[in-house]
């Protein structure tokens, strides 16, 4: 069974990080190392984060001089010191049986990369519905036009190495180019469990919204390849300033 690096990238989340160290910290399966990639937060996000050193031995906390959701990734997965790779939001709770059955399926299965779909658990009936009907279509397109949820993604170095990690010049879906330019080499599939995920972006754009807003990316990168040059303006991390 391979040891696994987690890389969980951070922006001004001291109010977060330590929900899902804690919830790391108390994983059945314990064959892992924790790398914070901080994209020089203002809050004490980092400060929160080295308080978790003596409940997760193995963590290194990395701060960046430049902000970016690709480029924390890649650096992350360039301080790997495992194999597998698991990327990860912030704001992702996980329960405490999470990692030992996402490695049992990863190896079962045997899948370099791979996707979780989004849990709703204790979630108003609304946001059920909606997390149902996004999961509905991550698993219909993983057949022909893989897509993910960059806050939790299943990876390998070797897989990351060769197709040169994620593409820090897409600004909207770069997990989803990430998972679609592996599935061109590796089988990707999602794996049949979930993580939860903080709704306060659905919360702050409105679900209608939000919904739309990747629709739209994703039938527009479908029909004309992905997208570099802005061509669809969306503004990240402003959910942080609530």
């Amino acid at each position: 069974m391979k040891s696994l690096s987690v890389v969980v990238i951070t922006l001004n989340e001291e109010k977060r990080i330590a929900r899902l160290l804690s919830d790391l910290s108390c994983q059945t399966y314990q064959d892992f190392e924790v790398i914070v990639v901080d994209s020089n937060s203002d809050d004490r996000t980092r400060e929160v984060a080295e308080k978790y050193h003596a409940a997760l031995p193995s963590l290194t906390v990395h701060q960046m001089s430049d902000r970016g959701v690709s480029l924390g990734r890649n650096t992350g997965a360039n301080l790997a010191k495992n194999e597998r790779l698991l990327f990860l939001d912030a704001d992702v709770r996980l329960d405490k049986d999470f990692l030992q059955k996402a490695i049992d399926k990863l190896e079962e299965e045997k899948l370099e990369v791979a996707g979780v779909y989004m849990g709703s658990r204790k979630l108003a009936p609304a946001y059920k519905a909606g997390y149902g009907l996004f999961n509905a279509g991550l698993f219909a397109t993983q057949f022909f036009f893989p897509t993910a949820v960059g806050a939790c993604i299943f990876s390998t170095k070797r897989v990351h190495q060769e197709i040169g990690g994620f593409d820090e010049e897409i600004v909207l879906c770069e997990d989803c180019h990430y998972v679609k330019k592996a599935a061109q080499t590796w089988r990707f599939r999602f794996l049949p469990m979930s993580f939860q995920f903080d709704p306060r972006r659905l919360e702050q754009d409105g679900f209608f919204k939000m919904g739309f807003t990747y629709l739209k990316a994703n039938i527009r990168r479908f029909m004309f390849g992905e997208m570099r040059n802005n061509e669809m303006e969306y503004k990240f991390g402003h959910y942080q300033q609530q």
